[in-house]
């Protein structure tokens, strides 16, 4: 028979199935990969902020991906290389420290999508009406979109925490080596029914109206591009759109991944390593894609070691 213990102010997390051999090798790749995260998104977004020439719509939206990146992975991966280290019998999280997680990772998540939609919107816009651009993609524009994005988010993911911590728990054991919804929903011994059709139902809109923004989007680009005998906007097109694009079916992936495994309890190992994946690929990548396709970003970063090399010769 299982023994209850309601509403425990401290809750257990379950290990990483690693290796004793493999967990060092592990620790390593998952804390150079955390500090390359945090490198890269720190130096373009202070890069798009000293550089006046970058204080564009494009980039200024694009700035949320970086503080987003920063912020989701600072809450869950030094946790998680703290308690590598640890036996699994002293994996201990206090319970409104994993609601903390659990709210930090879905933002993070949440959040990642409802920017991409805005700045299809931008690119949409830059397209499409290319000499009413600066009228209609002014300062006020940028910052209403951004608070929508994080607006959005904020909503869906509070209610959906909120409906969780509503409820009484009886248990005490994350079977996660981080806090999520769906584990800290798992703790409780009444019905989560509402929690399940909720989670559904956020799960259905977000990526409904991601991918349907997408899709609309490059759909009127294509026309424009296609019915359009510049071939100036053509490769203008093709460059700005394809970053974003890039960026997009990463997270796209990396989330459906997550997904898809949750509803697969025997693969929940590979469940686990997807969520991680989820946090670091995209948080990495992105700065690499944009830093290595956006003109704008290239111009100021070979000014920068140009002018390094004059230096000495004065």
């Amino acid at each position: 028979m299982e023994n209850y213990t309601y509403n425990s102010p401290t809750l257990q997390l379950e290990a990483l199935n690693v290796s004793k051999a493999s967990v060092y090798p592990v620790f390593l790749l998952f804390l150079f990969s955390y500090l390359f995260l945090m490198v890269a998104n720190v130096s373009i977004a202070v890069l798009i902020f000293i550089d006046k020439n970058l204080h564009q719509p494009m980039y200024l939206l694009f700035c949320n991906l970086p503080f987003n990146d920063i912020l989701g992975n600072s809450i869950l991966l030094p946790h998680l290389l703290i308690y590598m280290l640890r036996p699994p019998s002293e994996l201990f999280i206090s319970y409104y420290e994993c609601v903390v997680q659990a709210f930090t990772t879905h933002m993070f998540g949440t959040t990642s999508l409802t920017v991409l939609m805005i700045m299809a919107f931008d690119r949409y816009v830059a397209i499409s009406n290319p000499l009413r651009y600066n009228t209609i993609m002014t300062n006020r524009m940028v910052m209403k979109l951004t608070v929508w994005a994080w607006g959005v988010a904020l909503v869906l993911v509070g209610i959906l925490l909120g409906l969780t911590i509503r409820l009484n728990r009886c248990r005490t054991m994350i079977r996660s080596p981080y806090c999520d919804n769906a584990s800290l929903f798992k703790l409780s011994c009444e019905s989560v029914l509402i929690n399940n059709v909720y989670g559904l139902t956020f799960t259905v809109v977000l990526f409904t109206g991601s991918i349907g923004s997408m899709v609309i989007t490059y759909t009127k680009i294509a026309v424009v591009c296609l019915t359009s005998n510049s071939k100036s906007l053509n490769s203008k097109a093709l460059k700005t759109c394809s970053t974003h694009l890039v960026v997009f079916l990463v997270m796209m992936i990396s989330a459906l991944s997550n997904v898809t495994l949750h509803r697969f309890p025997q693969y929940t190992d590979y469940r686990k390593l997807s969520r991680l994946l989820f946090h670091v690929v995209p948080g990495s990548l992105n700065p690499i894609i944009y830093g290595v396709q956006s003109k704008g970003i290239r111009i100021f970063l070979f000014k920068l070691f140009d002018s390094k090399k004059v230096l000495p010769s004065l």
